[in-house]
């Protein structure tokens, strides 16, 4: 790795960012980096000594197996020490780093008329309320407790308050169906599950109590009853004036069962002492979507992943004290926990916490809101910048976002076009953009710009962060060297990463260690340019080997949607009987633009051009609409199912639309059938 010198375009960072930076030119990045890869015992234990620990660690910081034929993969770090991540975050602030009238968090409700400052003080005050309430119902270190909350301040103090006890938190994003509640808290085994009443979601009032019922009565009828109480929470947005329940809402009522949220914090006390849990305990369960459809119950444990947000938050984000960051993500994600509680709070950071949605009330919500606050970080999805793109500088011009100093994407490789505008018209070309990537599993970020360290190429990752030691492989499992595409794997652990799938330690190292023995698999592809920048091209589900040739997905659709009547395309594959797979394009039109034999034609000639021959699509559907979780992910494991005309399409729970998926089927392409 040298400093880039290229014949592409490239953003260089501005001097006033350098000056007070944590990593100030690429130079300090490559010491750090090549320190935590020769000595990672000095490197790790520098950030550990930041933190208070009960006891000290007896072990190395970090001991691992990551190949399968050796035995079976484990990943400890600081074994032997013992902590609390609830005691880092909230009361090393309040208690020896003299914070506690600082604001934590400014709560933006759904509706702007709804704000809440809440300090450290009052966030500890909170999470020891409500740990006392858990503690009540028999909670103790180890259980599981399920939580099915919008984006309210009741969501981190529940979370905290279990990390707090040496509770297990496993939250379920509020926006799934029953149905998916259902299956996380079976599999958990949760003995409480923390809900409201019900939420906005811009216009739509959402019954939330109503669908947690069901899923609990769907896990009796499984079988299950681990859920003995259900604490619920009075939406702030659905109080009358006199405090009780909202009226438009019907709350279904156990009356052995739930418990109302203020009822139970009444007379709790402000006051509760830290479970000391060892370094390896589990911290948090999240499910992921596996490609069997079935939700992987990936777990993170406390130290680890305690030093690991802690220092991302730090060096991407460049924090500083003065700093109001905001992520725009939901708790109920990874990028939630991560970099909405855990990395802020261990930095002892302010945050915006927001529940509502982009263009509601007005598509200058996510503007008047870094106006409000005077947001300097801003941490948001491509898929939210596309969304305010199609509204133009516009809604952005009536608001001052001059306090800006970096930006941020997450979630998925974002397209240049969107960087551009995302560079151009909310940083005015002057903060750059750390476009993040990352895992459920990874627990943080693994590639990354730093801000005043990173000259950056719009859509790249760039380089690995600190302890992170990526490679490139191909189908053989043979390492490239320079120029190369191939699936990214990583070749030791850090902190961070995840220990197990819990309750199936099996399926963790077949997904992610039995492919290529001796490496973490990733699950995607990558390619490496000439000046060693990483560019993620997509799922290696998504990576199509036709003819023994390995492809991207993201490139394929990259040429189909440079054509002037393309939308947005999905490119998945399909057997062959002579190429092995084949391409099956799905293309959402632009309006008025109608699919015909000669577009077909043109686009299949503009793929050869920009590929070559050998990545010519042997299908090509239209697509009104593409399948979509509600995050705004591609669900390709659906289209390849159509491609093959397979019915059997497993979990659908997550797709925004299920309607999507009749349509595209009534629409496959007659010649493969």
């Amino acid at each position: 790795m040298v400093v880039p010198e290229s014949q592409d375009k490239m953003y260089y960072p501005l001097n006033d960012l350098q000056k007070d930076a944590h990593v100030p030119d690429f130079n300090s990045y490559l010491a750090l980096y090549q320190k935590s890869l020769e000595n990672p015992e000095a490197f790790w234990k520098e950030v550990a000594d930041e933190f208070f620990w009960k006891k000290p660690a007896t072990e190395p910081v970090l001991q691992y197996n990551f190949d399968v034929t050796k035995g079976s993969i484990y990943v400890k770090c600081m074994e032997g020490a013992k902590t609390n991540m609830c005691y880092n975050v909230l009361d090393r602030h309040v208690r020896e780093g003299s914070l506690g009238e600082k604001v934590a968090y400014y709560w933006e409700g759904n509706s702007p008329d709804h704000q809440m400052a809440i300090t450290y003080s009052q966030l500890l005050s909170h999470v020891c309320r409500c740990a006392n309430v858990l503690k009540q119902m028999g909670v103790k270190k180890g259980d599981r407790v399920s939580i099915y909350l919008p984006m309210i301040p009741e969501l981190v103090y529940t979370m905290l308050a279990c990390a707090r006890i040496g509770a297990v938190h496993s939250i379920v994003f509020a926006g799934f169906s029953c149905e998916s509640l259902c299956e996380r808290i079976v599999d958990a085994q949760s003995s409480v599950l923390v809900t409201a009443d019900g939420v906005y979601r811009g216009e739509k009032l959402i019954n939330l109590k109503q669908i947690a019922t069901e899923a609990l009565e769907k896990c009796r009828e499984r079988g299950s009853a681990s859920v003995t109480k259900c604490l619920v929470i009075k939406h702030h947005a659905l109080k009358t004036k006199s405090g009780g329940a909202c009226n438009k809402l019907q709350t279904p009522w156990d009356s052995q069962c739930d418990v109302w949220w203020d009822e139970a914090m009444r007379d709790s006390s402000e006051e509760c002492e830290p479970e000391w849990l060892d370094a390896e305990d589990p911290l948090f369960i999240l499910y992921t979507s596996g490609s069997t459809g079935k939700p992987k119950g990936v777990l993170h444990t406390v130290a680890g992943y305690l030093l690991y947000t802690s220092m991302t938050f730090k060096y991407v984000f460049d924090h500083h004290h003065d700093d109001v960051y905001w992520c725009t993500a939901d708790i109920g994600w990874i990028t939630g926990h991560s970099y909405i509680t855990y990395g802020p709070l261990a930095n002892g950071a302010t945050s915006v916490l927001f529940e509502g949605i982009p263009v509601h009330p007005h598509v200058g919500r996510f503007w008047e809101i870094i106006e409000k606050y005077k947001v300097t970080k801003f941490y948001t999805a491509p898929t939210a910048i596309r969304l305010l793109m199609k509204y133009g500088r516009e809604p952005l011009q009536k608001y001052d976002l001059s306090s800006l100093r970096i930006l941020g994407t997450v979630g998925e490789p974002i397209n240049p076009e969107a960087w551009q505008w995302y560079y151009k018209v909310v940083g005015q070309s002057r903060c750059p953009i750390v476009d993040t990537f990352w895992q459920t599993e990874t627990g943080g970020h693994v590639l990354t710009p730093l801000p005043a360290a990173t000259p950056l190429k719009p859509g790249s990752a760039t380089f690995p962060f600190f302890g992170v030691e990526p490679a490139i492989l191909n189908e053989h499992g043979e390492e490239l060297e320079g120029e190369a595409e191939g699936y990214l794997v990583f070749r030791r652990p850090w902190p961070g990463i995840m220990r197990t799938v819990f309750r199936n330690h099996e399926r963790f190292e077949n997904t992610y260690f039995k492919k290529f023995p001796g490496f973490y698999v990733t699950g995607d592809g990558c390619r490496r340019d000439k000046d060693g920048y990483y560019w993620i091209t997509g799922r290696i589900d998504d990576m199509l080997n036709v003819s023994g040739h390995l492809m991207s997905t993201a490139e394929v659709e990259a040429a189909l949607t440079e054509h002037g009547a393309v939308a947005e395309a999905a490119v998945v594959s399909r057997p062959h009987k002579v190429k092995g797979e084949c391409l099956y394009c799905f293309v959402t039109l632009k309006d008025s633009r109608e699919f015909s034999h000669t577009l077909v034609d043109e686009l299949k000639r503009l793929v050869r051009e920009k590929i070559g021959p050998i990545a010519t699509p042997d299908f090509i559907q239209n697509a009104p609409a593409l399948p979509k979780t509600r995050s705004g992910k591609i669900m390709r494991r659906i289209l390849r199912q159509i491609a093959r005309n397979d019915k059997d399409l497993g979990d659908l729970s997550t797709l925004a639309d299920p309607k999507v998926v009749e349509v595209l089927f009534s629409q496959r392409c007659e010649a493969a059938a």
